[in-house]
């Protein structure tokens, strides 16, 4: 995708260094952050510097090659054991990262020795992104077909091109049905406490030329009753073998109002979000973040300085819940590189 015309993926690698789109900045501002150790690319993982299933595995793959071309000595190994400990620890929802830590794991223990495994490790990294941003177009495809000229189409949070290496899983079918063209509108929730869908992907739409509006996370359900919403679709950071769906918390209750009023809801997300380890939704791990996280918002003042400004009460708290789990049930189709499939059925897209 580009921006400004210059053609960008969230997160790349040169050499040693992991270099991302800061997307704590945006949309007031585009930032490239370099880092040039493992413990900068897990703070930029923890900290949300980059977000999004796709984006935070490729990122975790990237890390990973970083431990080795970093390593030395006779304890290399624990060097590379130790950070990919450290990785895993970062965002226990997101199944991508959990993906990718492995399969570069893995290459790393059968090689001979360090000068093997750094080459194996970058290797492996580079092709987790590239089939990464391979399948979300894949998943554009499959998905384009499902919206009609004319649609209006909701999303939650981000998942777009910047939540992923390239293309985006819940944008991709957008954007390639946009660019064949049909007419195709994005109402967008805010997705409270940070704002993705108000920041991100209201300013990734923007830059493709394609009409939205971003909405209260509470205004869905009156828009869905008023036949202002043709079809739902969202992301996802975890699906559980029988087909439910973790995803930014929100999305459950926007699952529930698209049942009531007989509104498509898919879920869009390659084949690599998929944890076949993890039987139901029951047991996906939800993470809790930071309570100021709701507390508090940031955005631009009149200077044109990003601030952060406390906008609840000043001696309460708050708990945040960063996922909600919408079960396969309330679920029309799973969108994946492999084609759309229910999700009693995902069986049929296993590698």
């Amino acid at each position: 995708m580009k921006v400004n015309g210059t053609p960008y993926r969230t997160v790349w690698m040169e050499g040693s260094v992991v270099r991302m789109i800061d997307q704590r900045w945006l949309p007031h501002r585009f930032t490239i952050v370099d880092l040039d150790t493992v413990e900068a690319t897990a703070t930029a993982i923890r900290d949300m510097w980059v977000r999004g299933a796709g984006a935070i595995g490729a990122t975790a793959g990237y890390a990973m090659a970083q431990a080795t071309l970093l390593g030395s000595g006779e304890g290399w190994r624990d060097q590379v054991a130790a950070a990919a400990e450290q990785i895993r620890a970062t965002r226990p929802t997101a199944q991508n990262l959990f993906f990718a830590v492995e399969r570069v794991v893995a290459v790393i223990d059968r090689s001979a020795d360090l000068k093997a495994a750094q080459a194996a490790a970058s290797a492996e990294a580079q092709a987790i992104a590239d089939e990464d941003a391979h399948a979300c177009e894949q998943i554009g495809e499959a998905g384009a077909p499902l919206i009609a000229d004319g649609a209006r189409v909701l999303t939650h949070c981000n998942a777009g091109w910047l939540a992923f290496v390239d293309w985006g899983s819940a944008l991709s079918p957008v954007y390639k049905a946009a660019r064949a063209g049909r007419r195709v509108s994005v109402v967008a929730d805010e997705t409270r406490p940070r704002g993705q869908g108000a920041m991100l992907t209201a300013w990734e739409l923007a830059g493709e030329g394609i009409g939205h509006a971003v909405i209260a996370d509470n205004a869905a359900a009156l828009l869905m009753e008023r036949g202002e919403i043709d079809l739902v679709i969202v992301g996802s950071d975890r699906i559980a073998a029988n087909g439910d769906v973790a995803n930014k918390i929100g999305t459950l209750e926007k699952a529930i109002c698209a049942r009531h009023f007989n509104i498509p809801f898919y879920v869009a997300a390659p084949t690599s979000t998929i944890d076949w380890a993890c039987p139901t939704g029951g047991e996906i791990p939800i993470e809790e973040r930071d309570p100021d996280e709701v507390l508090t918002t940031w955005g631009t003042d009149a200077a044109g300085e990003i601030v952060r400004v406390r906008t609840a009460n000043p001696t309460s708290t708050a708990r945040n819940p960063a996922f909600d789990v919408t079960p396969a049930a309330l679920i029309g189709g799973i969108i994946t590189e492999r084609g759309v499939v229910k999700p009693g059925e995902l069986a049929r897209v296993r590698r």
